[in-house]
């Protein structure tokens, strides 16, 4: 798939290591304009993703964290707070703009690496200049008051338009959505979407499970090769390996290619949360799992299964195809846990076809290791 993992250097950033910070050069009007499309976000690929779930804690922060947030109609954030509060960096960036604006008084705006830019207006004082280098939580403006009110207009942009702030922060509690969001330019605007699009009351039943599996320790284990054999299946049987996971392109998950409209095979018993058309994947399964494990399956030519349908590990849930962004038909594979890709080499022998003898370790802030036995 024509779809790019971050954290992303721009095409205008001069250098990037892991101890110096981005150097980046802004044209006039990038200093000028608040909305305008970021140089080279879209120029090899129309599409890119971000797993949220890596981030640490000290890579993120809620403007005002004291504040209370409420969406606008325009995709802005209205964050309430005293006077002479501090508005805080949401993540590591670059100020592209700081100056006085007609809509949205005194202003900042960063760009980030994660491939977003976060908006503050309504400043009583901005505090950091264009070309600063900014850390997650670093204080760059004192809030403003307007119509008797004190607060900070807030939003977060991809590509010059913004995007709906809840995809990414959840506004009642400011806690970071741990999901990888895809992001895909579609004209003049750019779509978002999460892998499994979770309604509230489904992520609910689900943080409830999961709660059960960590209610003893930070960790539950699951120990491969004491599966039954009727439990699992490999999603293509026959299949030989055309693309591994990761590598240079970061890829996403495993390509599997066996020959055009062969059978697709449910890994495990499960829930199917996705069935359909989804950007680059094409025809896109996934399902959930009883352990918070979730399998995505996609470029189907054909999904036999919907959202809700109860599957068994085994069954035959969709036919191998080249819709999305494919080049030949095959399965693009793929594992997350907690919104987090891993190796599906972690759970699956490709050569046997067969489990791993290994032990899988999950964690409650949604890392995956795995030991052999």
């Amino acid at each position: 798939m024509k779809i790019r993992s971050l954290l992303l250097s721009f095409a205008v950033a001069i250098t990037t290591t892991a101890s110096t910070p981005v150097k980046q050069q802004f044209s006039a009007a990038e200093q000028q304009q608040i909305s305008i499309a970021t140089p080279g976000l879209f120029k090899s690929y129309d599409a890119f993703n971000f797993d949220f779930g890596t981030l640490r804690d000290n890579d993120y922060s809620f403007p005002l964290p004291v504040g209370k947030a409420t969406a606008r109609k325009n995709g802005s954030v209205e964050i309430v707070t005293k006077e002479g509060d501090a508005v805080k960096a949401m993540f590591e960036g670059t100020v592209r703009l700081s100056r006085k604006t007609p809509d949205l008084g005194n202003a900042i705006v960063i760009r980030h690496r994660n491939g977003l830019e976060t908006v503050y207006g309504n400043n009583a004082e901005n505090l950091v200049d264009v070309g600063a280098h900014v850390k997650a939580g670093q204080t760059i403006a004192i809030v403003g008051e307007r119509d008797g009110k004190v607060y900070c207009d807030f939003s977060i942009m991809v590509n010059g338009g913004r995007i709906n702030p809840t995809s990414v922060v959840n506004l009642k509690n400011h806690h970071l959505k741990r999901q990888t969001l895809l992001f895909e330019k579609n004209g003049a605007y750019v779509n978002v979407s999460t892998l499994g699009d979770k309604s509230e009351f489904e992520e609910t039943k689900e943080e409830m499970k999961l709660d059960e599996l960590f209610a003893k320790s930070n960790t539950f284990k699951w120990n491969l090769e004491k599966m039954r054999e009727e439990a699992w299946a490999y999603p293509l049987p026959g299949a030989k390996v055309i693309s591994p996971y990761g590598g240079k392109r970061r890829h996403s998950g495993v390509d599997l290619k066996t020959k055009p409209n062969d059978e697709i095979h449910a890994a495990f018993d499960g829930v199917v949360i996705r069935s359909g058309p989804h950007y680059g994947y094409g025809n896109c399964i996934v399902i959930r799992h009883s352990n918070g494990l979730e399998t995505l399956y996609s470029h189907q030519s054909r999904n036999l299964v919907k959202v809700g349908d109860k599957v068994k590990a085994g069954q035959v849930i969709g036919l191998t195809g080249r819709t999305g962004r494919a080049t030949t038909e095959h399965l693009h594979f793929e594992t997350h846990f907690k919104g987090r890709r891993f190796n599906p080499n972690l759970i699956f022998d490709h050569n046997s076809k067969q489990l791993q003898k290994s032990t899988i370790t999950f964690t409650k802030g949604g890392g995956v290791t795995s030991k052999q036995n």
